[in-house]
């Protein structure tokens, strides 16, 4: 099975209520603001989604609610991230029934696996659960990372394989899809970092955030149409953004829902187990939301600094 997903696919971020829980209320403000600016997919349920800071029940519950707020209005990625092939399989097939285009799959949480047992993990998923899949490919972020003969094998036994998920710097994505002879098309995540020259690189997708889709669909379409010169200007808009909230995960989704927020009018923002920005970071949270300015014209109200 051949995917042909490509584009910008930002990762769904949760907004939570007054007594922690995940607030569904909020899904749909961000699901119609990647409509309005062009974004070409959704993503939820990565590390962007705080995947790792819900419940199975909440995980599900976040997967049926997004799906209701997309209404199939575009197309729906999700990554699964149980840690035993069943419930890889069983979480799968239910995003799958709630209208999931393909996914992405996790390696479970355990160090010093060797290589073989990952690739019969992700082999088993993917014969179980017949849709295109991407593989989460990010050393960085979640401590395992396959080789380049392992994902070419993994794809010629499991021919849904087809996508790969990366968080690497553009020369190293370069040099991935060389030595994997292009066989997986490549979405990259980092936020958005270095999108352009990720592109260049080979990459047919971005994951970003949410906090900067308006630039980064626009961009991804002006570089595709051969308007480079409009996508690093674009790009420009942003970079100061990317810079500040790509550092860790933690301060990846507490920076970006910060800023988000004040894109879209939200208030007040409650993060769980979030990182404590200071004083200083929450003033560079409202320049760079004053700088970005509102995700659409009439969303100005309620954005502060």
């Amino acid at each position: 099975m051949k995917a042909d997903a490509s584009g910008v696919y930002p990762m769904l971020v949760p907004f939570y209520t007054a007594d922690d829980r995940v607030d569904h209320a909020l899904w749909r403000p961000q699901v119609d603001a990647a409509v309005r600016h062009g974004c070409h997919g959704i993503g939820v349920m990565g590390l962007g989604t705080e995947v790792n800071k819900l419940s199975s029940a909440e995980r599900r519950e976040v997967v049926r609610s997004v799906a209701e707020a997309l209404g199939g209005r575009l197309p729906l990625s999700v990554t699964v991230g149980e840690n035993t092939v069943r419930g890889q399989i069983e979480f799968a097939r239910f995003a799958v029934e709630h209208g999931a285009a393909w996914l992405i799959l996790q390696p479970p949480s355990v160090s010093d696996l060797p290589e073989i047992e990952l690739l019969r993990f992700f082999g088993a998923v993917a014969d179980a659960v017949p849709v295109p899949i991407a593989v989460q490919n990010a050393a960085i972020y979640l401590g395992i990372q396959l080789t380049a003969a392992g994902l070419v094998s993994l794809h010629r036994q499991h021919p849904n394989i087809s996508l790969l998920k990366t968080e690497d710097p553009p020369d190293v994505t370069a040099r991935l899809i060389e030595e994997t002879g292009g066989v997986l098309r490549v979405f990259v995540g980092r936020g958005g970092l270095d999108m352009i020259d990720e592109l260049r690189a080979g990459a047919v997708g971005i994951i970003p955030g949410v906090e900067t889709i308006d630039r980064t669909a626009r961009i991804f379409d002006a570089f595709r149409d051969g308007r480079e010169v409009e996508a690093e200007a674009a790009y420009g808009e942003i970079l100061p953004t990317l810079v500040y909230v790509e550092r860790s995960i933690n301060h990846f989704v507490t920076a970006s829902r910060e800023i988000l927020a004040r894109r879209l009018g939200v208030a007040p923002v409650r993060h769980r187990l979030g990182k404590d920005l200071g004083d200083f970071g929450r003033e560079m949270v409202a320049r760079c939301s004053r700088s970005l300015g509102p995700l659409a014209a009439g969303d100005a109200a309620g954005v502060s600094s």
